[in-house]
């Protein structure tokens, strides 16, 4: 991405409410943004995060995965329909779905994704619970570039929160969410500016 101008263009995926999404609308509305939302895409019609994004002026699109034989029939689907906008970065954020080699590497290097520790600890899944049961004294959040091999792409930025002897899983990932929503729009700025 290096020498890119300004502003770089992202597509967000998500599967849920978006709550990443939000904060990352949030700072791309800002007046020194260098980065604009193009469209969010969904893989589920029920999404909480795609009312979120109308409001906002964004174009959204849903791709219901039940609705396709294969991962790679759904995968071929969603690449053609996110070069509808032919974004310069693709955002997972919460999008709960594993992607094929295929469309991975038809993005390298500009697909990212967030994940809820410090990679390249406690990757997968129930990090807070794993966190906790590790003993860990600092948790926190990873952006990082998505690879084939799940949670393993180079990191971007991280945020760190301290780990504290009362802590449970909720309390835990309240805080770590909290940095998310910071460290997500954080990164993509980065990128936009070729810091990375």
């Amino acid at each position: 991405m290096m020498g890119h101008q300004l502003p770089l263009s992202v597509v967000i995926l998500i599967s849920g409410r978006g709550s990443n999404m939000v904060s990352i609308i949030a700072d791309a509305e800002k007046a020194d943004a260098p980065y604009k939302v193009l469209g969010v895409l969904s893989n589920r019609p029920q999404a909480a995060g795609l009312q979120h994004a109308k409001v906002a002026g964004i174009a959204t699109a849903v791709l219901d995965h039940t609705q396709y034989a294969s991962r790679a029939e759904f995968d071929e689907a969603l690449a053609e329909r996110i070069e509808c906008w032919n974004p310069d970065l693709v955002v997972l954020a919460g999008f709960m779905r594993i992607l094929s080699p295929g469309f991975v590497n038809r993005y390298a290097g500009r697909l990212i994704n967030i994940h809820p520790s410090l990679l390249p600890a406690f990757q997968g899944l129930d990090t807070h619970r794993r966190a906790l049961e590790a003993g860990v004294t600092e948790h926190g959040a990873t952006v990082h570039f998505v690879t084939e091999e799940l949670d393993a792409g180079p990191v971007i930025l991280q945020a760190h929160v301290p780990v504290y002897q009362n802590d449970t899983e909720q309390l835990l990932a309240t805080r770590v969410l909290e940095q998310e929503h910071v460290l997500y729009p954080r990164a993509i700025r980065h990128l936009a500016a070729s810091k990375v």
